[in-house]
Formats: structure tokens, C-alpha cells, sequence
């Protein structure tokens, strides 16, 4: 495919710190994930902190390097002493079963969205259908289940049908019929926002995009005057079969690989969070019409892209779009992104604050010991006993700790009573 444009080819990366710290942390959530998927998988959803280890090896940790991360995390994963065995467990905390809880409900309550973008996605393609293994491999950025072959696919026979090809063995997704009212570019609605808010004129913004560039980006008299140029561009839209156009001329060139551009946008917001490896994305290159130097090719647009390096030890490349987020957020965001950030959110929780509250719980409960004792010694008996039990679980719930048990254990995890906060 030619890369003829106005643009300029080569683009130095410039670094958006926003963009990157978001994977940095999508980088310590991806291992708990990854922990939370070998806790789950036994029977009764508990490991010994021995067997984890060994286990860890296979997910890319060292030697016991995986007792060390689970206390990184006291709000995701709890260490305690098991009563008979006397050896240390690792169980998943209340709050991360919850958000476990939350993420499922959010997947299942939000199928019919992704099988919409399902079939958007296909009715990109060159000739309406998608190797079924393309779409596996990119189901979590698409926000379908792992059993989405028959959950969805099959589900939908309106929709979708399973096909072999006859010169492979492969599956293909194939579109069913091409439905009008979908093929309508998430862009163009930009557009048209654009235009009724800001009155910008219909010229400019009939085919342009939506650019800002990343700070410290040095924009040129040329180069700006370039992107000018090139926001007037007309183009096809993904959605169009141009299967049989001649595009051999430079105009038409210019429009294939502004249509290209379109095609990576249009991509990007079919994903729940608006971003995709770019490794992923090539996986739809010779579907979809996308030039082969996909990097190079990005960052001729880096006010509509960026790409980071960060999160993945600099073996992938994460494509976020520019114009859906805003200080690290999505700006329009959904069910299943909120439930995914959740997990984030207890991951970036400090360790001192599971401290300070299970300080906090057993501080109130000696108190309550000693209220219990003086009732007990003026003679009320059980119903202290009874009261205080009652004032314990209420206590628990009120507080929202992970930690229910007075256990000590040899990481450090471990309530500290009266006497302790008293000498501190």
C-alpha cells in the first residue's frame, strides 16, 4: 500500500506520561489477575503459600518472588494461618470476590453491546467475515466472554454464522446480512457534535479528525499547514466496499490511507477502554486493508494516537485513542470499564491503609473485651458475652476490613493490640 501523504513520514515519538502511567498500573494488575486465575482454580479457592510459589514459576516469577507480591496487595489477596495445619494460605480478600462479582454481572449485562460491535467489526472486512481466531485472541478488548463462539455467535444465527474455509482448515466469522443503520463511523457522530456545538464550518470538519497532540510535541509552520491539508482529505468509509475501485491513481491513494486511518479509529472504539495492542490490531491487516509498517504508520498521527511502550517490558504496544480520554479516564465511560478499574483502584490502595484498619479493628475490639469483662464481673453473664459477639460482627461490617481473623503470620500481615499501640 503506498504511503503517499502531506504528512511527514517520520515522526519522532514524543511520551504522554498520562497515557503511560495508566499502564504502568495496568501492569500490576495484569499480575494479580494472573494470581487471582491460579487462587480460583483450585477447589476451595485457597492455596498454601508454598505451592503458590511454585506455581508462580509457570506465570513468569521468579523464585520466591511470589509471596512478596501478594503482600504488595492486602486489599486483593489475604495471608493467614491455617487452624489445624499450622502453615500459611493465600486466599482472595472480600472485596476482590466482590469485584470478581461486579465484573461478571457487567460482561453478561453488556452482550448485546458486544454483539453489536461484533458486528460492526465484520462488516469491516473486505469480504464480511473474520477468522474466528483473530476475534479469540482479542475478546477481552472487545468485551466478549471466553465462551462467545457459543454464547454469541451461535446464539445470534441472525446475525452471524461459522464457516471453514476451502483452502484452509480455518473458522471464519461471517456476517449474515449487512445492516445500513450500523455502518456509521463513531467519528461521524463527532462530527456532527462538532458542528451543531462550536459552529465550526461544514468544509473543515466534513472529513476531519479530532488532534491533539501530546505536550512537548513541536508542530512546524510546514507541518502544521500539512495536517491542514490533510483534514480536508476525503476518504472512504470503513464500512464501504472498495473492493472493486481503482486505486491505482495518487487521489486514491491519499484516500486508502486516510480510509486506513479511519479504520484503526473506527477499531479502537469498538474496544470497551478505547485502546488495543498494536500487535492485535495487525492481526486484521490483510481484512481490513491496513499498511504493514502499522508503527510507522501511527505515528504519522500521533494527535489522534499514542502509542506506549510502557506495561508490557517493552515487548508490546499499547494504541490508545487520543480523543477518548481525558486525564486518564475514559471520557465516556462503561459498565465493564468501571468494573475493571475497580480492580485497579485496590490495587493502587496503599499498604498502610489494610494496616491502619486492622489497628483500628483491633483496638476497638479490646475495648469491647474489657466493656465485656466489667459487665461479666457485675454479673450479667452470657448476655455480655452475647452483646459483644453482636458488636463484633457489626463492627466487621462496618469497617469493611479484609482481615476477620486476630492471626499473626511471618510476613508481617498481623493485627496489633492495645499493648502494642500503647508502647508506639
Amino acid at each position: 500500500m503506498s504511503q503517499s501523504t502531506s504528512i511527514p513520514k517520520k515522526q519522532q515519538r514524543v511520551r504522554d506520561h498520562g497515557y503511560d502511567n495508566f499502564m504502568e498500573v495496568e501492569k500490576k494488575t495484569r499480575k494479580v489477575l494472573k494470581f487471582q486465575t491460579l487462587i480460583l482454580s483450585e477447589q476451595k479457592q485457597t492455596l498454601p503459600v508454598n505451592r503458590l510459589d511454585v506455581l508462580a514459576r509457570r506465570i513468569g516469577f521468579k523464585q520466591y518472588e511470589a509471596g512478596a507480591f501478594i503482600l504488595k496487595f492486602p486489599h486483593v489477596f489475604e495471608v493467614y494461618e491455617h487452624p489445624v495445619q499450622r502453615i500459611l494460605y493465600c486466599r482472595l480478600t472480600r472485596k476482590a470476590m466482590q469485584q470478581i462479582e461486579r465484573q461478571k454481572n457487567a460482561l453478561i449485562a453488556q452482550i448485546p453491546d458486544a454483539v453489536t460491535r461484533l458486528r460492526k467489526l465484520i462488516m469491516m472486512s473486505n469480504e464480511g467475515r473474520i477468522r474466528l481466531v483473530h476475534v479469540r485472541i482479542a475478546r477481552y478488548e472487545f468485551g466478549l466472554p471466553d465462551d462467545f463462539e457459543e454464547s454469541v455467535v451461535l446464539k445470534y444465527p441472525e446475525y452471524f454464522r461459522l464457516i471453514d474455509a476451502e483452502d484452509t482448515r480455518d473458522k471464519y466469522i461471517e456476517i449474515v446480512e449487512r445492516d445500513p443503520k450500523l455502518a456509521v463511523c463513531a467519528i461521524e457522530r463527532v462530527r456532527e457534535r462538532e458542528y451543531r456545538e462550536k459552529g465550526i464550518d461544514a468544509e473543515d470538519v466534513r472529513f476531519s479528525f479530532l488532534v491533539k497532540f501530546p505536550p512537548g510535541f513541536k508542530i512546524g509552520k510546514y507541518y502544521r499547514v500539512a495536517v491542514w491539508k490533510w483534514q480536508r482529505v476525503p476518504y472512504w468509509s470503513p464500512y464501504e466496499n472498495v473492493m472493486g475501485y481503482d486505486l491505482r491513481s495518487i487521489e486514491a491513494q491519499k484516500r486508502m490511507e486516510k480510509r486506513a486511518v479511519a479504520m484503526i479509529h473506527e477499531l479502537l472504539t469498538l474496544t470497551v477502554e478505547k485502546k488495543m495492542t498494536m500487535e492485535r490490531i495487525a492481526h486484521f491487516r490483510n481484512a481490513m486493508n491496513l499498511p504493514k509498517k502499522i508503527k510507522d504508520f501511527l505515528l504519522q498521527h500521533q494527535g489522534i494516537f499514542y502509542i506506549s511502550t510502557r506495561g508490557n517490558l517493552g515487548k508490546l504496544h499499547t494504541v490508545f485513542l487520543r480523543e477518548a480520554y481525558w486525564k486518564g479516564e475514559l471520557v465516556e465511560p462503561n459498565g465493564l470499564y468501571l468494573a475493571r478499574r475497580n480492580l485497579a483502584e485496590l490495587v493502587l490502595i496503599s499498604p498502610r491503609k489494610a494496616k491502619v484498619d486492622t489497628d483500628l479493628l483491633s483496638y476497638q475490639r479490646n475495648e469491647r473485651r474489657q466493656v465485656s469483662r466489667r459487665n461479666n464481673s457485675s454479673g450479667f453473664g452470657n448476655v455480655g458475652q452475647d452483646k459483644e459477639q453482636e458488636e463484633e460482627d457489626e463492627l466487621n461490617s462496618d469497617l469493611g476490613s479484609d482481615f476477620g481473623s486476630d492471626h499473626t503470620d511471618e510476613d508481617g500481615v498481623s493485627d496489633v493490640n492495645l499493648n502494642e499501640m500503647d508502647e508506639k
